[in-house]
């Protein structure tokens, strides 16, 4: 399985499932699948969803569950 942090990022932005089908040329169901953990992404369509936010592709997919954003939050000491 690879996990991801499409979601995450998305909310985080501030873009629709649309906006980011349509950038990386997918159809909106294919993010909501990928999301969810239904569907795994080629290569390719990683790359161009990594390099729609910028990042590397590193930050969003992962073969190993991503910690928390509460858990990072507060092993960095920026937590509540």
């Amino acid at each position: 399985m690879i996990y991801n942090r499409i979601a995450l990022f998305r909310a985080d932005r501030g873009v629709s499932r649309r906006d980011l089908a349509d950038a990386v040329g997918v159809n909106p169901q294919t993010i909501g699948y990928l999301e969810r953990g239904d569907y795994s992404p080629s290569l390719e369509l990683a790359m161009k969803i990594a390099a729609y936010f910028g990042v590397a592709i590193e930050m969003l997919f992962s073969f190993n569950p991503f910690e928390s954003v509460a858990d990072t939050l507060r092993r960095n000491g920026e937590g509540g």
